[in-house]
């Protein structure tokens, strides 16, 4: 899958996106060394603390089906390039750190950069 693609699925799944509070739709789509696909959303609380970025959703969900080997995530948001926060840069650090992650935006702008490149003392094992 190109990176065209890749983002495209990140804005396609922005729709479901649960963001009552902050109303900030964000869409990620994982790419697995299999070729597999896993999209995430973010997921809002009126309690915040319970609310889970797109990121997340996407790598947990994969991890959570077995997937273990990362190659690439796509994220989008309205706006400008859509940053990872940092609890998601520590998450994907410890689960693929040299991973490529484009950043983007609806009109299929991006900028790539990687985990590390994004959080170069990360945490680990």
């Amino acid at each position: 899958m190109n990176d065209n693609e890749l983002l495209k699925r990140a804005n396609e799944v922005r729709k479901m996106s649960y963001s009552p509070y902050s109303k900030f739709a964000v869409g990620a789509a994982l790419l697995c060394a299999d070729g597999t696909v896993v999209t995430g959303v973010n997921i809002e609380n009126a309690a915040y603390g319970p609310s889970i970025c797109a990121e997340r959703v996407a790598l947990f969900k994969a991890i959570s089906e077995g997937k273990r080997d990362f190659v690439k995530l796509a994220v989008t948001c309205d706006g400008d390039h859509c940053r990872p926060c940092g609890v998601c840069r520590q998450v994907m650090f410890e689960h693929a750190p040299d991973m490529e992650i484009l950043m983007g935006n609806p009109d299929g702008e991006f900028v790539r950069t990687t985990v590390r490149e994004l959080l170069p003392d990360g945490f680990s094992l």
